[in-house]
């Protein structure tokens, strides 16, 4: 699995993506799996609990050392930014990584899990992966190159979102009812009022949004790694996703993508109610 392959190691000038930042994404992806695959099967790891109380592995610490060994001979002149050893969003060319989203499920053997890999250039998110080995699903994107979706060895397909019309046609996906604060009621609202309601949550409510598979997926608390990848493939599908307040996301530490058509009127049932 893997839509890309490119040998080159050069980066490429600032602005719009670059085919080989996208041909490296995909590559870091394929060496995460050699990681995460393994251990995924057999459960052989330690856990343990990160000041915040959410688990963490040698696997995550172990798949982010690789990524980060390969960025630094691939492109040495680019900043990192990563789940497990930090890093600062700034500057021109930024990668930002999540060696394995959805720790939780990796743990307990549910497959829905993912490594994540962005490069954000000048605060813009350009190239993302989503890799689903458990899944058999990898989404892609770059901009102007469009968003893609890889499931087992079949040939990738071009994604675009669906075109519902009104929420209350929509099917909407939701991680849970945590962290939703002064928006809980409004959370309830689109859901009491929306066609179908389902919470895959993490990274792929936000992947079925660009596959047109659901409408509308939003969560209230979010890290950079955990959205960084997911805002080229929702944009480059012809989804829109941004902060619950409306903010870019990267800046509002939450996200709702949408099929765009849906986007303003999710936005003001959220904040009127916030």
């Amino acid at each position: 699995m893997g839509g890309t392959t490119n040998s080159a190691t050069s980066a490429p000038a600032s602005g719009a993506a670059d085919r080989s930042d996208l041909d490296l994404a995909c590559r870091m992806a394929d060496a995460a799996r050699e990681v995460t695959v393994p251990h995924f099967a057999s459960l052989d790891f330690h856990i343990e609990s990160k000041p915040d109380l959410t688990p963490v592995t040698e696997v995550d610490r172990g798949t982010e050392r690789l990524l980060r060994d390969i960025l630094r001979t691939q492109r040495p002149s680019d900043a990192i930014l990563g789940e497990e050893y930090g890093g600062e969003l700034g500057g021109a060319r930024q990668w930002v990584i999540d060696p394995l989203d959805s720790t939780r499920n990796y743990v307990r053997g549910v497959p829905v899990w993912a490594t994540l890999i962005a490069l954000v250039d000048h605060g813009v998110p350009q190239v993302g992966v989503v890799d689903a080995p458990a899944l058999g699903r990898r989404w892609w994107a770059a901009t102007g190159h469009g968003a893609w979706l890889e499931v087992n060895d079949d040939a990738p397909r071009r994604l675009t979102v669906s075109g519902v019309q009104r929420i209350e046609d929509a099917f909407v996906s939701y991680s849970d009812h945590a962290g939703w604060g002064a928006r809980a009621a409004a959370l309830q609202e689109i859901l009491a009022s929306s066609a179908r309601q389902r919470g895959f949550g993490d990274f792929w409510s936000h992947c079925l949004v660009a596959e047109g598979g659901a409408d509308i997926a939003f969560e209230p608390e979010l890290g950079l790694w955990d959205m960084a990848a997911l805002i080229p493939i929702v944009r480059e599908a012809g989804g829109t996703i941004t902060g619950l307040d409306g903010r870019d996301p990267l800046l509002s530490g939450s996200a709702v993508s949408t099929n765009t058509a849906l986007h303003d009127a999710v936005l003001r049932r959220l904040n009127d109610a916030g």
